[in-house]
């Protein structure tokens, strides 16, 4: 049976970067989360190797949305990368695993005014996700710097539910409000600017990020010309997939990269928009390889048209194949 690093088989046990899984159930019980910290620092490296190989300029936000444990926000800290907050509670965590609040992008679809006065208060840069919220945010105050999220119009991922861009979706504002919103804030005394999108979840192929990347950047050179501002950095957001059956292949990263980057390199300079800096968003990719849900036995039930297996884990602790029928592969850590 193929297993990943840092899963193993030992002795007909899953061990987890060589901890028996079947110990650490017995030890801390379950449903149990188990990570290992050696994937997760492998994961980070081997994707700053990729980006800063292809574009050198470039700065890694973990969007956190995908995991909050603190104790992961602290080895990703360690490891120099930034945040991708979507909510006041992830904020909140992020600060108290050591994040500064300049190492924290927020970005938020239905933000109340108690939470932008909270976010201008602590210093949290923002990226706004409408006409309607720039104005809310300015009438609270002025930040030196701001950035908004674009809808490219070219959504990509595993799942309809997971889309997060296009024509069907709430995220972003579209290119014909774009230079409004951008307006708003060169009138109200913003000085430094970015861009941002985010696809979808799931991405496996590249050429999904390019033609999205491609609009993102039109819609860039529009701003630029008609607002008069430049761009300290282009935020291409998340999404990049990661493998969840057995013959399903990783994403070659370094290939990823040198394409992605290498289009972005030459629409850049055609469209005259320079060498910003290049931000990006992953989250699962950083993070999913990395752990497994240790769960326990409770129940074997037999119907007559099906086979049951009840365990002791529950939608509460892992909803996504109910929510759109995510595929997670099983083992039974203690028979391998």
């Amino acid at each position: 049976m193929s297993l990943r690093w840092p899963f193993e088989n030992n002795d007909g046990v899953l061990s987890i970067d060589g901890v028996s899984s079947t110990q650490l159930a017995d030890e801390y019980g379950t449903p149990l989360f188990a990570y290992s910290e050696n994937r997760i620092r492998t994961n980070v490296n081997l994707l700053k190797k990729a980006v800063q190989k292809h574009y050198p300029n470039t700065r890694i936000l973990f969007a956190c949305k995908s995991n909050t444990n603190i104790n992961i926000l602290e080895v990703l800290r360690d490891e120099g990368v930034e945040i991708d907050a979507v909510s006041p509670g992830e904020t909140f965590l992020a600060l108290e695993a050591g994040f500064s609040p300049d190492e924290i992008l927020y970005t938020g679809t239905s933000v109340r005014e108690d939470e932008l006065k909270y976010l201008l208060e602590a210093g949290i840069r923002l990226n706004i996700d409408s006409v309607s919220q720039m104005s809310r945010l300015l009438q609270l105050g002025v930040p030196e710097a701001v950035s908004v999220r674009i809808n490219p119009e070219v959504g990509a991922g595993h799942h309809e539910h997971v889309i997060t861009a296009g024509p069907d979706v709430k995220f972003g504002v579209w290119e014909s409000q774009a230079p409004e919103v951008y307006q708003l804030a060169l009138d109200a005394g913003v000085s430094s600017f970015g861009i941002q999108m985010h696809i979808g979840s799931g991405i496996m192929d590249v050429s999904n990020f390019i033609k999205a990347v491609n609009r993102l950047l039109e819609i860039a050179k529009n701003v630029q010309d008609e607002v008069g501002i430049t761009f300290d950095f282009i935020d291409i957001g998340g999404g990049i997939g990661v493998p969840y059956k057995p013959d399903e292949e990783e994403v070659d990263i370094d290939a990823f990269f040198e394409s992605l980057f290498g289009f972005m390199k030459t629409r850049l300079d055609e469209l005259d928009l320079g060498r910003p800096e290049i931000w990006l968003e992953p989250g699962r990719y950083l993070v999913a390889e990395a752990g497994v849900l240790l769960t326990r036995v409770t129940t074997l039930k037999s119907s007559p048209g099906k086979e049951f297996v009840g365990v002791d884990a529950g939608f509460n602790t892992l909803i996504r194949p109910a929510m759109y029928g995510s595929y997670h592969h099983i083992h039974s850590a203690s028979g391998l």
